[in-house]
This record gives structure tokens, C-alpha cells and sequence, in this order.
């Protein structure tokens, strides 16, 4: 087992100090569960975005590829395609003077 020493605020660790004694963990149990469920949620939320995950670093960018290369109804604009419906948004929205 591997020892890992966590540099945190005083008062960040007597909270969860705290938090852990109410859940009848210690310290380091308590902090390895708050990692383990972080890691899960994340993990989760990785394969939630394909259906089954990806692999590689290579299939993540393969994805964001595609997704920029769709030009179908629900494109998401490029952001010089927002700034320009904003200015427009502005101008119409001055008095004529």
C-alpha cells in the first residue's frame, strides 16, 4: 500500500475531521471514499458522452472531430459567429439618431 501525503488548510481538514467521525470513517478512509466516488462520478460522465467510453486519447479527438465537422440543424456556432449575432443585437437595438 502506498502512502500519500495531502498538503490542505487547517481548517479544511478539521472539517473533514468532522465529517468523517460522524461517518465513523477516519481521516484517510473518509478522503479515499471521497476520491473513489469523484473518480466513479467522472468516470461515468467520460462514457456517458459516447455510450460506452473511449479508449484512447486518439478516439476523444476523433469525437470532437465529428462533432465539429456536423453542419446539420443544432450546429453549435463558431464563437465569431456568436459575437457577430450579438454586435447585430446591439446595433438594431439603438435609437436611430
Amino acid at each position: 500500500m502506498a502512502r500519500v501525503q495531502v498538503v490542505i488548510p487547517d481548517e479544511d481538514r478539521d472539517q473533514f475531521v468532522e465529517q468523517a467521525q460522524r461517518e465513523g470513517l477516519t481521516l484517510s478512509a473518509w478522503l479515499r471514499e471521497a476520491a473513489r466516488e469523484r473518480f466513479a462520478r467522472n468516470r461515468r460522465v467520460w462514457r456517458s458522452t459516447t455510450g460506452r467510453g473511449f479508449k484512447t486519447e486518439a478516439e476523444v479527438e476523433a469525437f470532437w472531430h465529428k462533432c465539429d465537422a456536423h453542419a446539420g440543424p443544432g450546429r453549435e456556432p463558431d464563437w465569431e459567429e456568436h459575437l457577430k449575432v450579438i454586435d447585430e443585437g446591439k446595433r438594431r437595438g439603438l435609437p436611430d439618431v
